[in-house]
C-alpha cells in the first residue's frame, strides 16, 4: 500500500469514528443533520478508495483533463 493510499484510508476511518463517537456520545443526532450524511459519505468513499484504489472523483477529474 502506497503512503497517498494510506493517508486516505486512514483519513476516512477517522472521519467516520469521529461521527460515531459523536453519535454514541449524543452530541448530535445524526437523523436532523443533512452535512452529517456528506461527511458520512466522503468518510466512506476515502477509505474505500484507500482500500481498493478506486475513486470516482478522481475517474471524473481525468476525464475532464486534469492530470
Amino acid at each position: 500500500m502506497t503512503a497517498q493510499r494510506l493517508t486516505m484510508t486512514i483519513a476516512g476511518a477517522f472521519i467516520l469514528v469521529s461521527l460515531a463517537l459523536g453519535h454514541i456520545n449524543g452530541q448530535f443526532d445524526i437523523t436532523k443533520f443533512g452535512w452529517t450524511w456528506m461527511l458520512i459519505f466522503v468518510g466512506a468513499n476515502l477509505f474505500q478508495s484507500g482500500l481498493t484504489k478506486f475513486c470516482l472523483m478522481t475517474i471524473i477529474l481525468k476525464k475532464l483533463g486534469a492530470k
